[in-house]
């Protein structure tokens, strides 16, 4: 006679499922939000040449910007425990992209117009192309190997190339926040200190140099344990 599961074993399956399914259908959003972006910016390129550069953020941006509103969810998961992920080095990489998006680049209309902003895009959307389907095949338990390599191979020379364009948009900006003032503002009495934005951008490239440290090291040790098993598997056949 099969034994009768209870309540708390049959009630298991069903959250786990839901989980899943929330968690791949949020992966898959950004997936194709990815790959529209890094299809766009190809297709402008091939077909416009140089002069499809200028116009990336506005033919871009709104998506782009949407993708990492919707990445900081991705902080939220792993607080409440849905993802496993290790919180600092998801948090950097979520906040830094945030930051250069809608601090620096979305404020400085004269920005928007820079080389800096295409290439910007264009390395964000080819790490998330790949990012997002292993994170996908992983929550149903498939491995496809070739793709999982990508992945932690990908981001080699792409993520510090990545933070390279990041600080270069920056270094970029400082002269337009200098010039409007944008963000900087005085305190009140008795204080009355002034706040300089433009400082404060030069410090966050300090913080983005070590943030950057602590993502590759994280990406590095990912990297190491999947060499292992695909080392492993090698060994077994």
């Amino acid at each position: 006679m099969p034994e009768l599961q209870s309540p708390a074993r049959t009630s298991a399956p069903t959250s786990y499922g839901i989980k899943t399914w929330y968690l791949f259908t949020y992966n898959l959003v950004q997936f194709c939000g990815s790959s529209w972006i890094f299809s766009n910016i190809s297709v402008r390129f091939l077909t416009f040449g140089e002069d499809s550069l200028v116009d990336t953020y506005h033919s871009i941006g709104d998506v782009m910007g949407l993708c990492q509103l919707l990445s900081i969810l991705e902080l939220i998961h792993i607080a409440m425990g849905i993802d496993h992920s290790p919180f600092l080095p998801r948090f950097l990489q979520v906040s830094e992209r945030n930051v250069i998006l809608f601090v620096v680049i979305t404020s400085q209309e004269e920005l928007q117009s820079r080389n800096i902003v295409c290439v910007l895009f264009s390395l964000w959307s080819a790490l998330d192309v790949f990012r997002y389907p292993y994170l996908m095949l992983s929550l149903i338990t498939t491995d496809l190997h070739i793709l999982s390599w990508i992945h932690h191979s990908l981001w080699i020379p792409l993520y510090p190339l990545a933070v390279m364009a990041e600080g270069i948009a920056i270094y970029q900006a400082l002269p337009y926040f200098e010039a409007l003032g944008t963000y900087s503002f005085q305190l009140a009495w008795p204080v009355g200190a002034v706040i300089h934005f433009p400082y404060i951008l030069q410090l966050y490239i300090i913080i983005l140099i070590l943030g950057t440290y602590v993502s590759c090291q994280q990406f590095y040790e990912e990297r190491k344990k999947l060499m292992r098993k695909c080392v492993v598997k090698i060994k077994q056949k």
